[in-house]
């Protein structure tokens, strides 16, 4: 079986223009990638000031009050960037520019390949696969 129809090339599609959704798709997957690393630097820092707050637990009961205090009080709680803690700085960046991005990612996959999703990398799936060896299959539908 060849392409499911979810992501053949839409008739009038051409070569260059599957190639440049295929670049701006490829884009747009850098800026996923981004947003995990934002997320895993928004836990790494919630992580962070938990274990700080630990840390200066155990200054204190260590008899280091006067170290514990100035931790407690320049350090526990202080925002990671101007005004914000990184919840912040992630919420920016979602409704930002990463909401723009997609929403543009998705306009012009509406306006030249009627909304169809990877048609650039269907079609290298299906010159690159070997036809008819198990593995190898187009879609599930097509494992037996």
């Amino acid at each position: 079986m060849a392409l499911d129809d979810a992501h053949a090339r839409p008739s009038g599609s051409s070569d260059d223009t599957v190639a440049a959704l295929g670049k701006l798709s490829e884009a747009l997957e850098v800026v996923e990638e981004a947003r995990g690393h934002l997320y895993a630097f928004h836990r790494r820092c919630g992580t962070a000031d938990l274990t700080l707050g630990e840390a200066v637990d155990a200054l204190r009961e260590a008899g280091h009050d006067d170290l514990a205090d100035t931790l407690e009080t320049d350090l526990v709680g202080r925002n990671v960037l101007a005004g914000r803690w990184s919840f912040q700085v992630v919420e920016e960046y979602d409704d930002g520019y990463y909401a723009a991005f997609r929403e543009h990612e998705r306009a012009a996959r509406e306006a030249l390949t009627e909304g169809r999703r990877h048609v650039f990398e269907a079609e290298l799936k299906d010159d690159r696969r070997s036809h008819g060896r198990p593995g190898h299959e187009a879609t599930p539908d097509d494992v037996s």
